[in-house]
């Protein structure tokens, strides 16, 4: 592994220029116009191309195509998560989602960040901090995921939150930056009919 790889995959400063980086970008965007470009009817064709572009895809995970991302292979997707359209995912480092997740239109995982300092930024210095999604997470359309936050199982995001900080387990959260308004509880629960 290249030096600039190594230091990206630590979180440390790395300059994206990197040949095998740029090589591993090529492949993912390669994988990713051929999802992009799969029919509805074509899930058999999706699913092995999810498996080959990310690091872990769950049993029974579905993305709606167009979907959005660096590298692939730092992502893990749980079991029964479902991504709707037009989902982005910056994984210089790991994306951590857990199972049974619904995750809402235009939602951004952004674990690339760079320096307040202007220069290194200008000379295209940058890092990145990993993002995680607990179990049964639901994130409203249009919500962003900044570097380094991790959201606790069961747990609300409205649509149009900007998450900065993490957020507990079992609780609703909006705004910009999201705020925890409220813990979920008996008020949230619904019969669900039989089928």
């Amino acid at each position: 592994m290249g030096r600039m790889k190594d230091r990206m995959l630590r979180g440390e400063l790395y300059n994206g220029a990197d040949e095998e980086m740029v090589a591993d970008f090529a492949r993912a965007q390669d994988l990713l116009a051929r999802y992009n470009a799969t029919a509805h009817s074509e899930q058999a064709a999706r699913d092995a191309i999810l498996v080959e572009l990310l690091g872990h895809v769950g049993e029974g995970v579905a993305i709606r195509p167009p979907f959005h991302l660096e590298y692939g292979t730092r992502v893990s997707v749980g079991a029964g998560t479902f991504i709707n359209f037009g989902c982005v995912m910056l994984d210089v480092v790991e994306i951590t989602i857990g199972a049974a997740c619904q995750i809402a239109t235009c939602v951004q995982f952004l674990t690339a960040t760079h320096p307040v300092d202007p220069e290194p930024r200008r000379l295209g210095w940058e890092s990145a901090v990993p993002i995680t999604v607990g179990d049964n997470v639901w994130l409203g359309g249009g919500a962003i995921l900044c570097p380094g936050v991790a959201i606790g199982d069961h747990t609300v995001v409205g649509a149009g939150a900007v998450v900065t900080r993490d957020l507990p387990a079992g609780v609703v959260a909006v705004g910009s930056p999201a705020r925890v308004l409220r813990e979920i509880d008996e008020r949230d629960h619904v019969d669900v009919p039989e089928r």
